[in-house]
């Protein structure tokens, strides 16, 4: 189900030399540390276009990096949606698997399905976390934007019909939705299961117990994965955003999201164009991005309907 393409085109890639001492970095040369090639964007002009892509090289402790899994939902109103999370699903259980191996600490957050999760020990955790002396005032709000980015407009409009069904499709769907007793528009009960949930785990909903949890535990690196990115991986109580300016070394894992998006909406896009503005938008404004494979080696993931994936394939 997965595609190993990856359809994209290399980019130079700038190493930078990294200070001693800084927190996330792996203290001794002995550690087994994640090895990470972060992607920003930066330039003078104010939209993504005209940017170019810098990396720099970072080693993180596994130790004191969390992975938050965003709104990972077994359904959701937009049957597309349903189909593209279930294609990276399993690389991403891969991915938590090998990194909680080498001792990262898995946040699984799939908002609004707590009841489901009742007495699970992964639940408990994040409910008995002690009250972090450093807890932000707003952590347990949305951030809908970060100063820096009100000087750009919004990559994508997401606002009026988010779903890329097409009308007949969407129609249908939200049919079966309803015959199953379910609120077409918010279907959602509990996490996808291909994602396998540890009892060492941390199941929440909520910043507030997710910023117990990293503090508790000593973190200071968190990689967000999940979907959407141009709407819950960002915006969330326990989103980069937050997590940004609170002062985490966050990143966006984005070969493992998708955006909520309509082509028939601005800026008239396929889909998958659509996501990579947002993921641009991302790197000059909110936070580095990293893939899959730098955890996993291989190649990293992309979409099989991504048609730049289907062209290189053809080729």
């Amino acid at each position: 189900m997965l595609s190993s393409a990856s359809g994209r085109v290399s980019t130079l890639l700038l190493t930078v030399s990294l200070a001693v001492g800084v927190p996330w970095l792996v203290a001794g040369a002995d550690t087994p540390g994640f090895r990470f090639s972060l992607q920003t964007r930066v330039g003078t002009n104010p939209a993504s276009e005209g940017s170019r892509v810098v990396t720099a090289a970072e080693s993180w402790d596994p130790g004191r990096t969390a992975i938050i899994v965003c709104d990972m939902w077994d359904l959701h109103h937009c049957s597309n949606a349903v189909k593209r999370e279930a294609e990276f699903a399993p690389r991403m259980n891969f991915l938590l698997e090998a990194a909680r191996a080498r001792g990262a600490f898995i946040v699984h957050a799939p908002s609004n399905c707590m009841k489901f999760y009742e007495g699970h020990p992964a639940r408990l955790r994040a409910q008995s976390a002690p009250t972090a002396a450093n807890l932000p005032p707003d952590i347990g709000e949305w951030c809908r934007a970060l100063p820096a980015e009100g000087a750009v407009q919004y990559p994508l409009d997401d606002t009026p019909d988010e779903s890329d069904d097409a009308a007949a499709e969407h129609l249908r769907w939200a049919a079966e939705l309803t015959a199953r007793g379910l609120n077409p528009k918010k279907p959602w009960t509990r996490q996808i299961d291909v994602l396998k949930i540890h009892d060492q785990d941390a199941i929440t909903d909520s910043g507030v117990e997710v910023w117990n949890l990293l503090e508790a535990r000593g973190i200071t690196g968190v990689i967000l994965m999940g979907v959407h990115v141009n709407k819950c991986v960002t915006g969330r109580p326990f989103g980069m955003r937050q997590m940004a300016k609170n002062g985490k070394r966050v990143v966006l894992m984005r070969d493992l999201t998708d955006a909520m998006y309509n082509p028939q909406c601005r800026p008239y896009v396929d889909h998958y164009r659509g996501t990579e503005l947002f993921l641009e938008h991302v790197e000059r404004f909110i936070g580095p991005t990293i893939t899959s494979d730098q955890i996993l080696g291989g190649a990293r993931f992309t979409f099989s309907g991504d048609p730049r994936v289907a062209a290189t394939r053809d080729r």
